[in-house]
C-alpha cells in the first residue's frame, strides 16, 4: 500500500502527497519566533529588583518629589512651558502605567519567592524526616543497650556483693560466744 501512494505520487495521478521523513538522529533547523525570546531567570532577578524597589522607602520618597514638583512645575512654569495642565491628565496615565506594570512585576516577585520557599519547605520536612529516622535509631539502641546493662554487674550491684562477702567472712571468723562478751 505505501509503495502504491509513492507511486502514484510519483506520476501525479493523485493529490496524496507525503513529506519528506525528518531524520531523527540530526536536530531540527531552528524555526523563526514571532515574539522575542528572553531568558526567565533574569527576567525574574530583574522584577525581583524593581519589587524590592518598590517596596522601600526611598521610591515612596522619589515617587512623592516628582509628583511634587510635577504638579508644582506646571502649576507655576511660564504657560509655553507647562505639559500638563490643571487635572494634570498625563500625571494620573503616568501613575497608572507605572501602577499597571509595578503589579505584575510583584506578583512575580511573590511566584518567585513562593517557589523558593516551598524549595525550602520542602527541604526542611525532609531534613526533619532524616532527623526522627536518626532519633528513632538512637533510642532503639538505648533501649538496646539498657536491656544489656541490666544483665552486666554494675558498680553499685558488685560493691554490695563484696561488702556482703566480707561481712560473711567477718561472721565465720568471730566465735558466736565472742560477739555475745563484747555486747556486755
Amino acid at each position: 500500500m505505501a509503495g502504491e501512494d509513492r507511486s502514484r505520487a510519483s506520476n501525479g495521478s493523485t493529490a496524496l502527497t507525503r513529506t519528506p521523513r525528518t531524520r531523527l538522529d540530526q536536530p531540527k533547523d531552528p524555526r523563526r519566533r514571532l515574539l522575542p525570546e528572553y531568558d526567565p531567570e533574569a527576567f525574574g532577578r530583574f522584577s525581583e529588583r524593581i519589587a524590592r524597589f518598590l517596596g522601600t522607602g526611598r521610591f515612596i520618597v522619589w515617587m512623592t518629589l516628582i509628583i511634587i514638583v510635577w504638579v508644582v512645575w506646571n502649576i507655576f512654569a511660564p504657560g509655553n512651558l507647562r505639559f500638563d495642565e490643571y487635572p494634570f491628565i498625563f500625571l494620573t496615565l503616568m501613575l497608572s502605567l507605572q501602577a499597571s506594570y509595578a503589579a505584575p512585576l510583584i506578583l512575580l516577585a511573590q511566584n518567585r519567592q513562593d517557589d523558593r520557599d516551598r524549595v525550602t519547605h520542602e527541604q526542611d520536612r525532609a531534613q526533619n524526616e532524616r532527623s526522627i529516622a536518626d532519633t528513632e535509631y538512637l533510642t532503639r539502641e538505648i533501649a538496646a543497650l539498657r536491656m544489656g546493662l541490666g544483665e552486666v554487674a554494675t558498680r553499685d550491684w558488685i560493691r554490695s556483693e563484696l561488702e556482703d562477702l566480707v561481712r560473711d567472712l567477718d561472721d565465720r571468723r568471730t566465735p558466736a560466744g565472742a560477739e555475745g562478751d563484747e555486747d556486755r
